[in-house]
């Protein structure tokens, strides 16, 4: 099972590919997608396109999305919410099982603490990839953050929506 998360925005774009085989669970590719600075449909587009290229050459089973929440930065917040919706439309176009969570369902999945700080979910994403050092930039660990988050709660989530 191969499960790209996404940590979504317009000026950087986090991305991270998570494998679970019988050997384990490893981190297959990480890093962020940046935008020239412009107008905001060009940098959709360009996002777009290359989530489209990650995702054709990479080939994951799932894509994993950070849930936008609204902040207190409205302009912000809809900037991220346009790059989520992106990043959901290249995993549909793509046939791939689709999941977003909120911040907190992410901190809570791989800490165990709803409210942990990022530095702790960095820390926890790097030991259980057994990775040498915490993934740079910080939106790369927050989404394979969300790609592990998936692998785990997904047999949990499809039994909710069977039921």
């Amino acid at each position: 099972m191969r499960v790209l998360g996404v940590d979504p925005g317009l000026t950087c774009a986090g991305f991270g590919l998570v494998e679970r085989s019988n050997a384990g669970v490893k981190a297959v590719s990480y890093g962020a997608i940046r935008t020239a600075p412009g107008p905001v449909p060009g940098r959709l587009s360009s996002l777009y396109d290359r989530l489209e290229e990650l995702i054709g050459s990479l080939e994951p089973d799932a894509l994993a999305v950070e849930r936008v929440l609204f902040n207190a930065n409205v302009r912000t917040a809809m900037s991220v919410a346009q790059a989520a919706g992106v990043a959901l439309l290249a995993g549909a176009q793509a046939d791939c099982e689709i999941a977003e969570y909120t911040p907190s369902e992410v901190k809570l999945s791989i800490t165990g603490d709803g409210a942990a700080d990022k530095a702790r979910v960095q820390m926890m994403v790097r030991r259980l990839l057994g990775l040498p050092s915490t993934p740079k930039p910080p939106d790369a660990a927050d989404a394979l953050a969300l790609a592990l988050t998936h692998l785990q709660t997904r047999k949990l989530r499809r039994m909710q929506d069977s039921a």
